[in-house]
């Protein structure tokens, strides 16, 4: 069914709300690639199973929806409209949960939200913290519609922003409005996007007159997975942006570069593309307007570098995907030499919000030069793993602490690295810092796509930099030197400090070689690489120092520079140490302190991992 106008595009809506009983009995099963990991499509087999068994298929309806965000905590279910929140359920629940929930009337208290064993439950979705305190404007509908039905979106608004446009607003309008709202790019540099939207519409589109615009999908720092969820979960809001956004800078042709790491993702979207074609939403005349748009998904390799804008566009041409230098701006010379628009995912998919709610709706929340919200994935060292969305501003301990539920095991916090590889370590002296894009370029990191990785005391700072230099490493395209050899020379530097063998001078040279990458290297990424180096020395130069001046790594992490003993007074003799050691280097008997043998010892941590009374002691 293709719809002729703007008007039939409200019909339709109007339609499928009729068809839906909005008191109807559901259970919304994450459908998002961390849950289905965990057997979340399985179990909602289960519930189809059992609703068939108790007669109550026609009463009841099972749907898989996009990603939740509790990912730490899935398997997701959710009854509504009673809103009970069921965490890590497993087939064996399932006939329980429908029996007390559906015919006894009272949540099954085994799968309700418990912060620690000892806690209360909590039984609605919108009173367990991790999501009380966010606020979810761009994954609003993630964990509520079925991001495979175009018709589910349609009924929650979407695709009205597009007609909006089309209908009445000029291309102009269009663009001042995004200049209004505030709107700076998700994917990492945080630049206009209406002055990137701007340039490119005022830029000479060749005999043709011929404009791209891109949707950057190549989510690829450790960690992240923002992009991928919004692409999973709700991808008619980014290709609804995309056609604005195409519409405002006069392009006829879009490209959504994905990762193949992100199968998932291309299904939908995939799935999307053709819906949004059969309703004319997308190709020629888009409800009735004139105006013609399509889009093709163009799938990665899966490079780091891809990520940077020109080496993407090299990617989608088919040649290697490496930077190009940034004289000649892709806003007049992108892809296939023509003027390009590309925006990441995130930043699409605010588009169709801004345009229906208005810029000054937008622009009300955040700080002076960020507005709206951000999405994050809290990983690491936190109680409350997951996909966060909060507002412009709220301090990183807000997010950690009120968000996260902090440190587990009664551990203090000690960093957190923002920004993916090439951002920075912020420590515990700066958790009250407001998070936007200029208050976390201060500190040293950079709000990049929405990483953010929390470290507890037991994290050495020294390895971690190692870590995400060696990613780099692997990820450097290796085309400008100053990023090729740099980071090969730092990691060079760095792996000695670990294993014991720093000299005096090695923190300058870290920085000196720091210097060189930032104003040498081609490409952005090679130009903030060094940042987990430069912001660790910065904030935990105590650390190196240890390493290179005492041999020792005050968190215990680096096996040349430390060695593992058994208290004597704490050993209760129990030989789960002696049981798991893989070489030996343990003896005792039942009962009985038990020993190492250093000389034996390979320092892998066993023994201090299983002791249930903390007697392995490290030095």
């Amino acid at each position: 069914m293709r719809l002729e106008t703007p008007n039939k595009l409200e019909e339709l809506r109007k339609s499928i709300l009729e068809k839906q009983d909005p008191n109807k009995q559901k259970i919304l099963v994450c459908g998002g690639t961390g849950c289905i990991s965990n057997g979340s499509l399985e179990v909602a087999k289960a519930f189809e199973a059992e609703l068939k068994s108790q007669k109550l298929k026609a009463e009841v309806e099972v749907k898989i929806t996009g990603c939740h965000g509790f990912c730490e905590r899935g398997p997701l279910v959710v009854f509504l409209p009673q809103s009970i929140f069921y965490e890590r359920v497993d087939l064996k629940g399932v006939p329980d949960i429908l029996k007390e929930t559906l015919i006894s009337g009272v949540p099954h208290d085994k799968y309700l939200y418990r912060m620690t064993k000892k806690d209360d439950p909590i039984t609605k979705e919108e009173d367990i913290p991790f999501y009380k305190n966010q606020l979810r404007w761009v994954l609003r509908h993630n964990g509520k519609i079925d991001p495979t039905s175009i018709d589910e979106y349609i009924a929650q608004g979407g695709y009205s922003a597009l007609a909006k446009a089309l209908n009445g607003l000029s291309p102009e309008r269009i663009v001042d409005e995004i200049d209004k709202a505030g709107l700076r790019g998700r994917g990492g540099g945080g630049f206009s996007t209406a002055r990137k939207w701007r340039s490119v519409k005022d830029a000479d589109g060749g005999p043709d007159n011929i404009r791209y615009v891109i949707c950057n999908g190549d989510e690829g720092d450790p960690g992240a997975f923002m992009d991928r969820s919004l692409m999973e979960g709700d991808p008619h809001s980014v290709i609804e942006g995309m056609i604005i956004g195409a519409y405002a800078i006069g392009s006829n042709k879009g490209y959504i570069y994905v990762r193949m790491e992100y199968p998932l993702a291309v299904k939908h979207l995939d799935l999307a593309i053709k819906s949004a074609r059969d309703y004319g939403l997308l190709g020629e005349n888009i409800l009735g307007s004139g105006f013609s748009f399509d889009i093709e998904i163009n799938r990665g390799g899966g490079a780091f570098v891809c990520g940077e804008s020109s080496a993407l566009m090299a990617s989608i041409m088919g040649r290697a995907g490496e930077p190009r230098a940034k004289y000649v701006h892709s806003s007049e010379k992108g892809l296939n030499d023509l003027p390009t628009n590309l925006n990441n995912v995130e930043t699409w998919a605010n588009v169709p919000l801004i345009i229906n709610r208005g810029a000054d709706w937008f622009a009300a929340v955040g700080t002076e030069k960020s507005k709206g919200t951000k999405v994050f994935s809290l990983v690491g060292s936190v109680n409350n793993v997951g996909l966060v969305e909060v507002p412009m501003g709220l301090s990183l301990r807000e997010i950690i602490y009120g968000i996260g539920g902090g440190i587990p095991g009664g551990k203090k916090f000690k960093a957190v690295q923002t920004g993916g590889p090439s951002g920075g370590c912020i420590p515990e002296a700066h958790l009250d810092a407001p998070v936007d894009f200029d208050e976390l370029t201060k500190l040293g990191s950079m709000m990049g796509s929405g990483g953010m990785i929390v470290m507890d005391e037991k994290t050495c700072m020294v390895d971690v930099a190692k870590y995400f230099i060696n990613f780099l490493v692997d990820e450097s395209c290796g085309k400008c030197t100053p990023c090729r050899e740099g980071l090969r020379q730092l990691l060079i530097v760095l792996t000695r400090i670990t294993e014991g063998k720093g000299k005096e001078g090695d923190i300058e040279l870290l920085k000196d070689i720091g210097d060189c990458m930032t104003w040498g290297s081609l490409c952005a990424l090679g130009g903030s690489a060094s940042n987990p180096v430069i912001s660790t020395i910065k904030y935990f130069r105590d650390e190196y120092e240890a390493h290179i001046k005492e041999k020792r790594c005050p968190a215990g992490v680096c096996q040349d520079l430390i060695t593992f003993s058994i208290i004597e007074g704490d050993c209760i003799g129990c030989g789960r140490c002696l049981k798991v050691c893989p070489s030996s280097a343990i003896t005792g008997e039942n009962k009985k302190p038990h020993v190492i043998d250093e000389k034996l010892c390979i320092r892998c941590r066993a023994c201090y991992e299983v002791c249930p009374v903390d007697a392995v002691m490290i030095e």
